[in-house]
């Protein structure tokens, strides 16, 4: 049985134009220990996942429904308090996009990783500060760098401080919202073994978010291709990466340059589709040299082998 399961997670936004889709009839599970990748274009709804699966929801939400299973809870029975009180952060946490955006400026950032402890657990400043001290060990900080304040850091350093923040309280779940996209390619690789570190070392599940997919190949099990607000392929890293089959990701990743060899990387032809009024049927459609006259209607997410999904009429399903 997986540790979370998500099915029909649904979180649309309001706007003057209507409904933003942002996600749309998304589904996945997750294991334990396991990292799932999740990978798209800019604006595909990647980091409103995230936003819906820690409920940290903002105010111009038009509909958020569906169910998030985790260990056999369904989290979406529980009232704000009741997840603020059981679940976040304690259970699954998240690090943001833009460690520089996470961090106050104004308080040492050893402070800001034992709040938590202060308020969660009770524990006293000293002891609290102690377990920040380990917890930049771990991370590959020195400890005494715990009473130093944002602006002395370098970006690394920052990335590594919110990963220490996510890990405070021992949760079973982090979500890693593109923990690398402000950081030099040196640093990004140090941050990329910190975290397969801290995978083996704890045994934790991630579910890891980026437009990268060679960071994705690096570190994920599985791999979700998310376009205009839905998974439109899942499956283990090496079939999505080796063997793609929805016409998206074979283009996504023909778009990637390769060091070696005389391929031309491709690009994808048009834009995303505005989410406010999507295409019927198939989001990518418009886009797809492979469309057709059945591409108009909602096509099913196919199970082509087991684990293995694609949600495109070219392998079959019924109208």
């Amino acid at each position: 049985m997986s540790f979370l399961e998500a099915e029909n997670l649904i979180l649309y936004y309001k706007t003057l134009r209507g409904p933003v889709r942002a996600v749309d009839n998304v589904g996945f599970t997750l294991n334990r220990g396991e990292t799932l990748g999740l990978v798209g274009e800019s604006g595909c709804g990647k980091s409103s996942t995230a936003i819906a699966l820690m409920r940290l929801l903002p105010r111009n939400v038009e509909r958020f429904e569906g169910k998030v299973i985790l260990d056999g809870l369904n989290l979406m029975d529980l009232s704000d308090e009741e997840f603020r009180g059981k679940v976040r952060w304690k259970r699954i946490s998240m690090v943001f996009q833009g460690a520089m955006n996470s961090l106050n400026p104004v308080l040492r950032v050893g402070f800001q990783v034992a709040e938590p402890l202060m308020i969660h657990k009770g524990m006293k400043k000293r002891e609290a500060m102690k377990r920040a001290e380990d917890l930049f060990k771990m991370v590959g900080l020195p400890p005494d760098f715990a009473y130093r304040y944002p602006h002395e850091l370098s970006g690394g350093m920052k990335q590594r401080v919110v990963i220490a923040m996510a890990l405070v309280l021992n949760p079973e779940i982090v979500i890693l919202d593109e923990p690398t996209s402000a950081l030099d390619v040196s640093i990004q690789a140090q941050i990329m073994n910190l975290l397969k570190k801290l995978k083996k070392k704890l045994n934790i599940s991630m579910i890891f978010i980026t437009h990268d997919i060679a960071l994705a190949s690096d570190i994920c099990d599985r791999i979700g291709v998310m376009y205009a607000g839905q998974i439109v392929e899942l499956g283990s890293s090496e079939d999505v990466l080796l063997n793609p089959k929805h016409p998206y990701t074979q283009k996504l990743i023909a778009s990637v340059p390769l060091l070696r060899g005389d391929r031309v990387p491709e690009f994808i032809p048009g834009a995303p589709p505005d989410l406010v009024n999507p295409p019927a049927g198939c989001r990518f459609r418009p886009r797809c040299s492979h469309a057709f006259g059945r591409c108009g209607l909602e096509p099913p997410f196919i199970e082509l082998e087991e684990g293995r999904f694609v949600k495109c009429w070219l392998y079959g399903g019924e109208d």
